[in-house]
């Protein structure tokens, strides 16, 4: 676990999300969890956000929020639950499931204070609920679709991954939210090869010594020679020899209907997909339920549920809280260099 000069263990931040969403009941169900405290160990764990975003997450599952100390700063952290309350006041026309522009403003001070703190070093890393697109962009954040341009941002780098894990399977992708269309005319070999050195290097930082990275092809039966469509051999292809010859352990491209089977049973360590869908869906439909998110080239350490504010449950008591706490448990295990223990 990251320490401070003073081997003091530097705390975890987890950001609330879109209080209309169903962060602030997860974040509540994992706080009532009678098997969470010794799950936290020395780490502290701060809640960032609103006192009465937390308090209507805990009232959506009809349970009492336990006491916690609420800090101004991430040095007054102690080992267990405190909250940080970035004094945001409860806009008068909250409704639980609705795109307000108030949430959104919320959600993505908290996302900014944590990645800050992260960036100073005052913060191991930082977990985070989801946030909504539609909210973010009312609130004036034309320019951030999600959890990731926000912190790149901040952190002023340019190349970025989307790295999703659940047990038996992770998966890289080479763009999240691009349209289809626009995805296939990111698939170049500059692109992939920088993806492929960006996952050997992230990778090996958390534990994964020389990780054995498989490339998903873009076309069908992995365009059968060129007759359904030559991005195999004229990007992909060259991509991975290029990664080969500078000591990158990558193989491909694979069909993209076999490739993360293949995973599944060991033969590699991750997937390179290349497109949102071609990866996500292949993560849900092994194990939706403990599914996380990692961030790669940034210069802290970020996980995230793999799911979004579910605004057509929100506020009702029935969300599930088994990603978040795969998400704590994912971050933990990157900030000590571990991620092989999340196999």
């Amino acid at each position: 676990m990251a320490t401070a000069s003073n081997d003091k263990v530097l705390p975890i931040a987890i950001t609330m999300g879109d209080p209309a969403g169903v962060g602030p009941e997860i974040i509540a169900r994992v706080l009532g969890d009678a098997d969470a405290a010794g799950a936290l160990g020395q780490t502290p764990w701060i809640l960032v956000g609103a006192p009465w975003c937390l308090a209507k997450g805990a009232d959506s599952l009809s349970q009492p929020l336990p006491s916690m100390p609420v800090i101004t700063h991430p040095s007054e952290a102690t080992p267990g639950w405190s909250l940080l309350d970035l004094g945001v006041p409860e806009p008068a026309d909250f409704r639980f499931g609705q795109v307000q522009a108030s949430c959104g403003e919320l959600a993505v001070q908290a996302v900014e204070w944590a990645a800050k703190c992260c960036l100073q070093g005052e913060l191991a890393a930082m977990v985070t609920a989801p946030i909504n697109k539609e909210a973010i962009h009312a609130a004036g954040y034309v320019n951030d679709i999600g959890h990731q341009e926000i912190l790149a941002r901040l952190a002023g780098v340019s190349q970025t991954a989307t790295m999703l894990m659940t047990p038996g399977l992770r998966v890289v992708h080479l763009s999240t939210h691009k349209s289809l269309a626009d995805a296939v005319r990111f698939v170049t070999k500059e692109q992939v090869l920088g993806k492929l050195h960006l996952i050997h290097q992230t990778l090996s930082q958390w534990g994964l010594s020389n990780p054995r990275i498989a490339l998903a092809a873009l076309n069908p039966h992995g365009g059968e020679g060129g007759l359904l469509g030559r991005e195999e051999i004229e990007e992909l292809t060259p991509a991975v020899k290029q990664a080969q010859q500078e000591g990158v352990k990558a193989i491909g491209p694979l069909p993209a209907d076999s490739v993360f089977n293949r995973a599944i049973a060991g033969e590699f360590d991750v997937v390179l997909a290349l497109y949102h869908d071609q990866g996500h869906i292949a993560i849900k439909v092994h194990d939706f339920h403990r599914s996380t998110t990692a961030t790669m080239g940034i210069p802290m350490v970020r996980t995230s549920v793999d799911h979004g504010t579910a605004f057509d449950i929100a506020g009702q008591g029935v969300a599930d809280a088994t990603g978040l706490r795969a998400a704590m448990r994912a971050a933990q295990a990157i900030v000590t260099a571990d991620l092989a223990t999340l196999a």
